[in-house]
């Protein structure tokens, strides 16, 4: 099996997708920080590629970055200066050649993830 990772956002507070939510994929590697891909959700609050897809794949840390306050903004929900949740980093790590799925379920004040399927 080769792995990749793949990647959905739930909009909990509305009950649907979150469409049009920008995401960015970072390879970490000690302090080393690097940018691999940068896409954007659609109708259905997925990418329409994998996020790193199995030709790109290696076994490492990686971090998730979802733009969630731009998002929100987006959607019209009621600003606040700040945003109480703005840039959502999540980091992880990816131990063997298997299909990775890190959602993300979402409201404006909270938010939760799991290695799904």
């Amino acid at each position: 099996m080769t792995g990749y990772l793949t990647t959905h956002v739930l909009d909990t507070a509305r009950g649907c997708p979150a469409a049009g939510l920008k995401i960015a994929l970072y390879k970490l590697d000690g302090d080393t920080r690097s940018l691999l891909i940068t896409l954007t959700t659609n109708d259905d609050g997925r990418t329409d590629e994998q996020i790193l897809p199995a030709d790109k794949f290696e076994i490492g840390t990686y971090e998730l970055e979802f733009h969630a306050g731009a998002y929100l903004d987006a959607i019209g929900t009621p600003p606040e200066d700040p945003r109480f949740l703005d840039v959502i980093p999540i980091r992880f790590g990816m131990s063997e050649a298997a299909h990775y799925h890190v959602p993300l379920l979402l409201s404006p004040f909270g938010y939760s993830t799991y290695r799904g399927s």
